[in-house]
């Protein structure tokens, strides 16, 4: 049995923390993992932004709550569940994901959870584990699954190392010069193509 293990942000739908920073004009919001490769530090950088311009998770879910998936995204996420097991890999928060994961009908999410003091502030995060997205496909292969993934960030890339195959969708160069190992999708046709080709099955 194969299992597809996809990144949210970049490939599913926008990026949460970008669309913050442009409703916000945080402009040091808009750093994601496609800029910084340490997740800790970058979370901690949006952290002290957020106390410094008293910004609490309500600011965060007002934003989310106008977002919607990414053009054509529903299309290639309801192809890819007619024939492979789906699971969202991310590193966003359940306190925020809720409204986007009702847009994409509700795949299996697995992701962080938030620290919220009584005034709303985000005040700390937990992670699942480290290297959440590796781990659960190592998970996934001790129950006999074969698994495909594809991401967009330095984050996603320890995934697409593990899994059998590993897609980058629409990754920054940098991160395509620095992991040429890794096939290149820049639409949703092509990382479909490329699900197919990576399947031992010949999905179409």
């Amino acid at each position: 049995m194969e299992i597809a293990c996809l990144d949210l942000e970049g490939v599913l739908v926008p990026e949460i923390w970008i669309n913050v920073a442009e409703r916000t004009g945080i402009e040091a919001l808009r750093a994601t993992t496609r800029d910084v490769p340490d997740y800790d530090e970058l979370m901690q950088q949006r952290l002290r932004i957020l106390d410094e311009h008293q910004l609490g998770v309500g600011d965060i879910q007002q934003v989310i709550g106008g977002m919607r998936p990414l053009e054509g995204a529903s299309d290639f996420l309801g192809w890819l569940r007619e024939h492979f097991q789906v699971v969202i890999l991310s590193d966003t928060f359940y306190e925020f994901a809720q409204p986007l994961m009702r847009q994409l009908g509700w795949p299996a999410l697995l992701c962080h959870k938030l620290e919220i003091d009584e005034r709303g502030m985000i005040t700390d995060y937990h992670i699942r584990q480290k290297d959440p997205k590796r781990q659960s496909v190592k998970a996934l292969h001790g129950l006999n699954f074969r698994v495909i993934a594809a991401g967009d960030s330095y984050n996603d890339t320890s995934m697409l190392a593990e899994a059998d195959a590993g897609i980058l969708f629409c990754p920054p160069q940098n991160v395509i010069d620095e992991f040429p190992q890794f096939p290149v999708a820049t639409d949703y046709a092509e990382l479909q193509a490329e699900f197919s080709r990576a399947s031992s099955r010949r999905v179409s």
